[in-house]
């Protein structure tokens, strides 16, 4: 944040001292010399006056900072106070909104002062010009104010120029930000004004977000947060810098929240000017969401708030915001064409790189659909020039933009280059972010260059390059293992609070009794963990896709079966006896559609019984998804055990319950690249644990029967089941199995839980162990659901386990009665003591189990899936 004060004279200079250090008590001061009334002087009130205003600004409150403001301007007695009021009056102005009153009134102040005093309203000029987006003019406003400074000995006002100069620099990329805010924090830190050097460190912050250091960024931003309350000074505006950061990974539903907060709270302070930003990242934020109508109308207000404070670089930041939602609804007409170029011009002429290529890209895009190739060629070559400069993504749109030219001159095999350079500077990115949820959100930049390189495939008829290019995008999170240190005693700490805050919050709610402030604690915990969590620095390798010779190598006589989305169509490589082939299943929305019936129909008879009703729906969704799905390969299919690496909505169907798997072994992974690596894994020789939560009588008795299958095992029942006990226990396992309530969380799978004796168990918490156990088994409802993010990144129980390094996991993706459930459990873990496969095993004994049964029985068994390598 830009920042700024001055000086005066008496007891009112200590009040204005005071400002950036304790803004209360700089108030109080100020008041003791407003008290005494014409005695103070004029001079002396009006620095008293401007020393309030200043510390009304430090909290929020504009339209009292203004009043106090303009008293001063009125109240001074000489030239340079009146002049040094003005100076303070404009800065405020602009923070108001009203940008056009603020510079007149920082100019009109410049020729009565002269030394320090002018650095200082040169630095104000600069806040205002920055406002306005006219950068040039600021930074060589905040350069004069540095050379100022340095002349007169004077380090806070260097430290607030250097402040102010390095932000700007890092928004606009150039060179010398972070040095600036470096040396400005060390200063304001040797000056005692910790408000001050924490304002600067934020902006390090922001400065490491804009250069892509995600991680760094983030850990910068918790630890200032602190400060800040330590403090106890308010910074709404601040929410704006989180949605940049959440922007960019992107965190979308996260950005949402936040975004929609800050217009909420900026507004009920009167800070127009961060409100009109604050409209304009919410509009940002709707359209990542593909909500286009309030990516629309809030980009539409914040343009017209930008319009009447005269800040018209923004009000074109805006305007490109509503043609990119015009052009996500499938306008592409002449006058879009046209407002498209003329923005991406002025964009580029007022500093907005970012917005400007995607806007280039786009009018390329629009100009090729209207018929003028020539003229989208040009445009895309201008935007293609971005690929050797900036932040990964903006390169990786550099060269997007560099294949869409090549193929519209008919250089497909140029095109694809292009695109494989993109995506390479997409996965460098992605290893720069430890996080698992980072990795799995910045999916979303990869898929317009991996939907192109795939629709090259698809047309070239080439299914071992389809292949290779569904694998570049699809699960990357997964190749390599979360980056985390061996012990982060913050996280440890806040997962034991939440495991208590959300045992206690279970407890109200049984009890019927109200909990808003357990889910507001619960909410703040989830917050401050998913922080310490995105602070992990990033490290590893990326897999290269495996070709079509070394699955075959592996699959040995098993089928591998790849769907893939192209457009708006479900595809299909299928991988036999080392040869691949395409086929074209049909509708993606139609399968998609067929999924969420068949998952309907099986859930409501596990949960309501042989229901007629719901055992037909079932029946006739599974024949028609079967059909649509495997009608067209099961010639290539035969009798053959299958690997199945589904699409989107697909990754919940359960697998056997479709005719055509019945009875088979079906293994499903999340990618190709992912099986091949499970495949290849030894299973390790620890002893087998077995593990059974609370509030769940037949998974204690699943437990103890299952000993006596598994002599040697490990048991924890009863108050042994701790979180601490079986995460320890899962460590070098060769065979775990968790009978125990548990939650997906579809807002954020990292919360899914098991119910265990002192409170549930995370997702989260398994990223922790060293050597991951081999096989895993859990019986509980809904453990192998996952969370579906763009690149079908998966994230929950399933993901964490396989990114660890488990080969095996076991577990249902729909609600499952207990005690039916132990009998197929005791029934699988004999068939694999006897030596069966895990796939094989469970096929078999979902095969009998739904042989002696009724329909709810079936279905019980069909919720099982194998995920993998079974």
């Amino acid at each position: 944040m830009p920042d700024s004060t001055g000086s005066g004279a008496g007891t009112a200079q200590a009040a204005l001292d005071a400002v950036q250090r304790y803004p209360r008590e700089a108030i109080a001061i100020a008041q003791r010399v407003l008290a005494a009334g014409p005695a103070a002087g004029a001079d002396e009130r009006s620095t008293a006056e401007r020393a309030v205003g200043l510390a009304l600004r430090e909290l929020n409150d504009l339209p009292g900072a203004l009043r106090h403001l303009r008293r001063a301007v009125r109240t001074a007695g000489t030239p340079r106070t009146r002049a040094l009021a003005r100076m303070s009056l404009g800065y405020v102005l602009a923070n108001a909104g009203h940008t056009a009153a603020a510079l007149r009134a920082v100019t009109a102040a410049l020729p009565q002062l002269v030394g320090a005093d002018a650095g200082r309203a040169r630095m104000q000029r600069g806040v205002v010009l920055h406002y306005r987006g006219r950068y040039d003019e600021a930074v060589r406003d905040y350069g004069l104010a540095v050379d100022i400074a340095l002349r007169e000995g004077d380090l806070l006002l260097e430290a607030r120029a250097r402040n102010n100069r390095g932000l700007l620099n890092a928004y606009r990329g150039a060179a010398g930000g972070t040095d600036d805010l470096s040396r400005a924090a060390a200063a304001f830190q040797r000056l005692g004004l910790d408000l001050a050097a924490a304002d600067a460190r934020w902006n390090r912050g922001i400065a490491a977000g804009q250069r892509g250091d995600i991680a760094g960024a983030l850990r910068c931003f918790a630890t200032v947060d602190e400060e800040y309350r330590r403090l106890a000074v308010p910074r709404p505006a601040l929410l704006l810098d989180r949605v940049e950061l959440l922007l960019s990974v992107p965190l979308v539903d996260e950005a949402v929240a936040v975004a929609t907060a800050a217009v909420r709270e900026l507004r009920r302070r009167g800070m127009a000017s961060d409100l009109a930003e604050a409209l304009l990242a919410r509009a940002r934020a709707a359209l990542l969401a593909a909500d286009l109508d309030t990516a629309t109308e809030a980009a539409a207000a914040a343009r017209a708030r930008f319009r009447r404070q005269g800040r018209r670089t923004w009000a074109v930041f805006a305007r490109h915001v509503e043609l990119r939602a015009e052009y996500r609804r499938g306008t592409r007409s002449a006058a879009l064409f046209t407002a498209m170029t003329r923005t991406a011009d002025q964009l580029d002429a007022t500093g907005w790189p970012g917005p400007a290529l995607t806007t280039r890209i786009e009018a390329g895009l629009v100009a090729a659909a209207l018929g003028r190739p020539g003229r989208a060629r040009n445009l895309l070559a201008v935007a293609a020039r971005a690929r050797r400069r900036g932040t990964a993504d903006r390169r990786a749109q550099g060269w997007y933009a560099l294949a869409l030219s090549r193929r519209l001159g008919g250089d497909e095999p140029g095109a694809a280059r292009a695109l494989r350079h993109g995506l390479a500077v997409l996965d460098r990115h992605r290893m720069s972010l430890g996080a698992t949820e980072l990795r799995a959100h910045s999916g979303t930049y990869g898929q317009e260059l991996a939907a192109e390189g795939l629709d090259i495939a698809v047309r070239a008829g080439a299914p071992a390059r389809v292949l290779a290019w569904a694998e570049r995008w699809r699960a990357n999170a997964l190749r390599t293992r979360p980056a985390r240190p061996p012990a982060d005693p913050d996280l440890v700490a806040a997962l034991a609070e939440l495991r208590l805050v959300s045992g206690l919050l279970e407890d109200e709610v049984l009890a019927g009794r109200p909990a808003t402030a357990l889910r507001g604690r619960q909410a703040r915990l989830e917050q401050r963990i998913r922080d310490l969590a995105r602070r992990v620095p990033g490290g590893g390798a990326v897999l290269a896709p495996p070709g079509v010779g070394a699955l075959a190598a592996r699959l040995g006589p098993r089928v591998l079966v790849e769907l893939v989305a192209h457009g708006d169509r479900i595809r299909a490589v299928l991988v036999r006896d080392g040869r691949a082939s395409l086929h074209d299943l049909g509708p993606l929305a139609a399968a998609a559609d067929l999924a969420r019936r068949h998952r309907f129909a099986l859930r409501r008879l596990v949960t309501t019984g042989d229901a007629v009703a719901a055992r037909a729906g079932a029946v006739h969704a599974a024949v028609a998804l079967d059909r649509l799905l495997f009608a067209p390969l099961r010639r290539r299919l035969a009798d053959r055990a299958l690997v199945i690496v589904p699409v989107g909505a697909l990754h919940a169907v359960p697998w056997s319950a479709l005719p055509t798997c019945a009875g088979r072994p079906v293994t499903v992974a999340p990618s190709a690249t992912a099986w091949l690596g499970a495949d290849r894994r030894e299973l390790p020789a620890g002893p087998p644990v077995l593990a059974a939560g609370p509030r769940l009588p037949a998974g204690h008795t699943e437990v103890c029967r299952l000993a006596q299958v598994l002599p040697g095992a490990r048991q924890l029942t009863g108050p042994d089941a701790t979180a601490a006990a079986l995460t320890a226990a899962l460590d070098g396992a060769g065979l775990v199995h968790i009978a125990a309530h548990g939650t997906f969380r579809a807002d954020n799978p990292q919360f899914s839980t098991l119910e265990l004796a002192d409170g549930p168990l995370f997702a989260h918490e398994w990223e922790a162990v060293a050597r991951p156990p081999g096989c895993v088994v859990l019986s509980a409802c809904d453990s192998g659901l996952t969370g579906v993010r763009p690149g079908d990144e998966v994230m929950g129980f399933t993901a964490v386990l396989l990114a660890l390094g488990t080969r095996c996991l076991i577990a249902t993706v729909l609600p499952v009665p207990a005690e039916p459930t132990t009998a197929l459990m005791l029934d699988l873990h004999a068939r694999m003591r006897a030596g069966a496969g895990p796939a094989r095993a469970l096929a078999d004994a979902q095969r009998a189990f739904g042989a002696a049964g009724d329909g709810p029985a079936r279905a019980t068994a069909a919720a099982f899936v194998c995920f993998g390598a079974g």
